[in-house]
């Protein structure tokens, strides 16, 4: 059993872990709570009634957070011609094609957070498929980041772009921002992903879809967030 610190002791002094609370007060608990020096990023995670070995129950996508995220991704994309010139000119961090899979390959390098990938490229891609899959790092055409609009994937993911998927549980995680946003940018960031999560139901799960609301700061405590508080 790990040993709690004294800090998250006495920030979870301030949660009442019985009570739901509404989205203002959690957003404003939530900046109370948060106990490290550095500016702590705030997360959501929903339960979902879902049963994610069936595909057709699976949700993974991105959105464009109103607020973003408080924090700047490094871009690489793999592409040749326009698409890469208009990569670099979107702001890319670096962009190249068969060499920068190279570069990964044989220095072990990742000084990026996201791989936007022209389709024509997914085959070369796909060949360090077994670096990248374990990091999270392949592109996929369902979070927009398997593109020929290289220029958008690179301004949107550059604006806080965030990716979601179900876990093997049914939950999704998802960043809503920094403890140094103010309410309202927290509240309107927490309600986008919400409403987002919400609009993505798949059609075959029958009653309750959203099972429970949780947020936090960086080894915060969590608080429960009232369902009944947003907008269905």
């Amino acid at each position: 059993m790990r040993k709690l610190g004294k800090k998250y002791v006495e920030a979870s002094k301030l949660v009442d872990r019985n009570k739901l609370y509404t989205k203002e007060e959690a957003v404003d608990l939530v900046k109370k709570t948060s106990i490290t020096k550095f500016d702590s990023t705030v997360e959501v995670a929903l339960k979902l009634n879902v049963d994610t070995k069936k595909a057709d129950q699976q949700l993974r996508g991105s959105i464009v957070l109103p607020h973003g995220t408080g924090k700047t991704k490094r871009v690489l994309v793999i592409a040749k011609g326009e698409a890469a010139e208009a990569a670099k000119n979107a702001g890319a961090d670096y962009v190249g094609d068969v060499d920068m899979i190279d570069k990964i390959q044989k220095e072990n390098w990742f000084d990026f957070d996201v791989i936007v990938a022209t389709p024509d490229m997914m085959a070369a891609l796909g060949k360090i498929g077994r670096v990248l899959g374990p990091k999270g790092l392949m592109p996929n055409p369902k979070t927009g980041t398997v593109t020929m609009n290289t220029a958008k994937a690179v301004e949107d993911i550059k604006k806080g772009m965030v990716e979601y998927k179900t876990d093997t549980y049914g939950n999704v995680h998802s960043v809503i921002g920094k403890v140094s946003f103010d309410n309202k940018q927290l509240l309107e960031n927490l309600e986008f992903i919400v409403n987002t999560i919400n609009k993505a139901r798949p059609s075959v799960i029958k009653g309750a879809y959203v099972q429970s609301i949780t947020i936090s700061s960086t080894m915060g405590p969590g608080i429960k967030v009232d369902k009944n508080s947003f907008d269905n």
